[in-house]
């Protein structure tokens, strides 16, 4: 019942906020296609429900792959392939909107754990793959309000961000998602819907850890990150709190 309630929520929301937004989406879409990259769309491999890939649409925020640009997996803060209006559509997330697009299709659904791309996703333990085959990928999730400056994190010169990524992110993030696995429900929804629009408009304040005080929280730690035989530590300031977590990824 859940899961059926649930689409029929996902299909209606999407579908009316598709519907306002259109005349703001075309001219956006004009100005793309008026862009040096004349593309306003761009779709990207993901994996889904069942462990299906699926195509993820955004709007077009980076210029293309050319030999004098450098391709990474992993896009930073002041990555030289990202546009100028590509700047502010992934500040504000309005590149994201495309993914209503998704959830209408079924891709989707309005909360969940967030799509990675098959090289991020297989960094996840099997333990936690194995409960994010059974859930929809969502448009935003716990995951997406913790780490909304993502690439802010990871943007520092001298660092292996792959492997800062699958060290320092991926460990909490899949705490994260499993947390959501085991305590979804309507409520929860609704907080992590408000959660993502505070977010966008109050991004320094942390509401999510004042209202969902049962959320795992990660402790300060070391990170360790690697280049050549170069090692450097830096200091992640994460806020420390005392949690009764009763389900851990050994289980």
């Amino acid at each position: 019942m859940f899961n059926i309630v649930k689409r029929i929520i996902d299909i209606t929301v999407s579908f009316f906020i598709l519907l306002i937004l259109s005349p703001f989406l075309l001219i956006l879409v004009i100005i793309l296609k008026l862009s040096g990259e004349h593309e306003a769309f761009y779709a990207q491999k993901r994996i889904g429900y069942n462990n299906k890939g699926f195509r993820l649409y955004k709007f077009v925020t980076m210029k293309k792959c050319n030999p004098n640009l450098p391709d990474m997996e992993f896009t930073l803060d002041n990555y030289s392939r990202v546009t100028a209006i590509g700047k502010f559509l992934r500040l504000t997330k309005i590149n994201e909107i495309p993914q209503f697009f998704n959830v209408l299709k079924g891709d989707m659904s309005l909360v969940g754990p967030r799509p990675l791309i098959p090289v991020s996703f297989d960094m996840y333990p099997e333990e936690v793959k194995n409960k994010l085959f059974y859930l929809k990928p969502g448009l935003t999730g716990i995951g997406s309000i913790i780490f909304r400056n993502e690439e802010s994190l990871v943007t520092e010169k001298g660092i292996n961000l792959k492997e800062f990524y699958q060290n320092n992110i991926i460990p909490y993030k899949g705490v994260l998602e499993t947390w959501y696995y085991e305590n979804k429900n309507f409520k929860l929804d609704i907080i992590i819907l408000f959660l993502t629009a505070w977010a966008i408009f109050f991004p320094k304040l942390n509401l999510h850890y004042k209202i969902l005080r049962e959320l795992p929280v990660e402790r300060k730690q070391k990170i360790k990150v690697s280049e050549g035989s170069m090692e450097k530590a830096q200091e992640l300031k994460l806020k420390e709190k005392t949690v009764n977590y009763r389900t851990t990824l050994e289980k």
